[in-house]
C-alpha cells in the first residue's frame, strides 16, 4: 500500500500536470504510472526527477537496453520492487529477453556476493587496479 495518495491528472496542481504532460508526451502514453502519480505529491521533486530521468535515459553513448539493464541491476541490489517490475518491463520492451534477464539477475548476485567477501575481509585495492 502507498504511504502517499496516488493522484490522478485531475487532482494534479497545474505545475505537476504540466510535468505530467510531457512525461506522456515524450513516452507516448495516454497516462504515467503510478511512481509519477505519487510524486505529483510534491510538484517540485515531481519535476526535478522527471529532469533528472529524461537527461539520464535519454540517447547518449550507451544504448537503451543497456541503460534499462543496468537499471534492473542497481533496482535489484537495492530492493526497490517497483522499479526492478518497471525497469525490467521497459527493458523487456526494448529487446531483454528471458535469458539476458536471467543472466543479469545472476550477476547481481554474484556481485552482491563477492562485495559483500571483499569488503567484510576489507581486502586491498590491487594498483593495477587503481587509476
Amino acid at each position: 500500500m502507498s504511504t502517499v495518495k496516488l493522484l490522478e491528472y485531475g487532482e494534479m496542481s497545474p505545475e505537476a500536470q504540466a510535468v505530467v504532460d510531457d512525461i506522456k508526451s515524450t513516452r507516448n502514453v495516454d497516462d504515467v504510472n503510478n511512481f509519477w502519480k505519487a510524486l505529483a505529491n510534491d510538484p517540485a521533486t515531481l519535476s526535478r526527477i522527471w529532469a533528472g530521468l529524461k537527461s539520464v535515459m535519454g540517447p547518449g553513448h550507451l544504448d537503451p537496453l543497456v541503460k534499462e539493464m543496468i537499471y534492473v541491476a542497481v533496482s535489484a541490489a537495492n530492493g526497490c520492487d517497483y522499479c526492478l517490475h518497471s525497469h525490467s518491463a521497459s527493458a523487456r520492451a526494448k529487446g531483454m529477453s528471458a535469458e539476458q534477464q536471467s543472466e543479469l539477475l545472476a550477476v547481481v548476485a554474484m556481485a552482491h556476493q563477492t562485495n559483500a567477501l571483499a569488503t567484510s575481509m576489507a581486502v586491498p585495492v590491487d594498483p593495477e587496479f587503481q587509476q
